[in-house]
């Protein structure tokens, strides 16, 4: 007779092992968040140089053509976010900026996959230079407009922060194309364990019934 009260292992919740098998992954990259955090302060830091390199020398109003028309120079104060949207929302803005900020940081001690660590940094180190502007830059914090300065055609003028949200966006989007998770292991095994671990959870069930 089996024992029905003895404790069942829950298929849907941590095994001992679990950090074993996504260490094992092909697409493990321990060093995920160093590279992470790395990458989002080097975007940071080149989003700020430029910017202040754009308010010392560029005059508003007075573009500088790169590549003709096409490709310029043009300072402006933005209030909105990433690409002049939302510009009557700075302030809430700048509440989502430091809620993203503060969860991809915590997050990224979990991010063991080369493309998420690329993909996050980028986004985490563009939300970050944004907020920067939003917090230190006039008419006040949580109010201060982010500088843009590159105009390339119809686009709405962006800066190197905007840039790197987007390319971000991009990593992560192929990571995904390509069934990679945050911590290396392939999404398509990751599924198919957690249902062949449903249905030997439910055989066992059946075999104690009977």
């Amino acid at each position: 007779m089996t024992d029905t009260n003895e404790a069942q292992p829950d298929a849907s919740g941590p095994t001992p092992d679990t950090a074993a098998r996504a260490s094992a992954a092909p697409g493990y990259f321990q060093a995920g968040p160093v590279v992470m955090l790395v990458i989002a302060g080097v975007v940071v830091l080149a989003d700020q140089i430029t910017k202040i390199l754009a308010v010392t020398a560029l005059d508003p109003g007075r573009p500088v053509e790169l590549i003709g028309e096409t490709v310029r120079l043009v300072l402006i104060r933005n209030p909105g976010a990433a690409f002049s949207m939302g510009t009557d929302l700075t302030a809430v803005l700048g509440v989502v900026a430091i809620v993203v900020v503060l969860g991809l940081t915590w997050f990224s001690r979990r991010v063991h996959s080369r493309w998420w660590a690329w993909g996050l940094g980028l986004v985490l180190g563009g939300a970050a230079g944004n907020l920067i502007d939003r917090l230190l830059r006039d008419p006040g914090v949580l109010r201060g407009h982010v500088v843009d300065f590159v105009s390339v055609g119809w686009w709405p003028v962006f800066n190197v922060a905007d840039s790197c949200l987007v390319a971000g966006v991009i990593v992560i989007a192929v990571a995904v194309f390509r069934n990679i998770d945050y911590d290396g292991t392939p999404v398509s095994g990751r599924a198919g364990k957690t249902k062949r671990a449903a249905v030997s959870g439910s055989g066992d069930g059946k075999s104690a019934d009977g």
